[in-house]
């Protein structure tokens, strides 16, 4: 596990079994993953000049794998800002509440799956920045 510039986002690299026939990637509950899933979605043919995220949860803790090509991932807590590149299925990144993320640059034939603490709530979403710095009391 690497611990982000950005408090509480986490990458993990989670257990791979590889043989003869194939690899095999986990992600266990407790282990590798701070959270019960609740939700997941697939993120996929996006084109490479395009931005996906933008946005922070309230309460929603997130777990992101680039389970094909690669993604770069941006997260900012109105304080600190890292910036991860998620391109193998053993790389996992956790983001928490409160915590600003942006995919880009993904890669031809990307696909990103997305684990979430929580059902889909709209009213979870920050998506406007300005709204997120007034509500962390940032300044990035």
């Amino acid at each position: 596990m690497l611990e982000s510039a950005v408090p509480g986002v986490r990458l993990y690299h989670l257990h791979a079994v590889q043989d003869m026939r194939g690899d095999l990637c986990v992600a266990q509950l407790g282990r590798d993953l701070p959270f019960e899933v609740r939700r997941c979605f697939m993120v996929y043919h996006v084109p490479n000049a395009e931005v996906r995220g933008e946005h922070a949860h309230r309460s929603c803790h997130q777990f992101l794998i680039a389970t094909n090509g690669s993604v770069r991932v941006r997260v900012d807590n109105g304080q600190q800002r890292d910036e991860f590149i998620l391109d193998h299925p053993e790389l996992g990144l956790h983001l928490p509440p409160m915590v600003w993320g942006t995919q880009y640059c993904y890669s031809h034939g990307a696909v990103l799956l997305v684990l979430a603490s929580e059902p889909y709530e709209n009213d979870d979403y920050i998506r406007d920045y300005d709204e997120f710095l007034n509500m962390v009391g940032g300044s990035a």
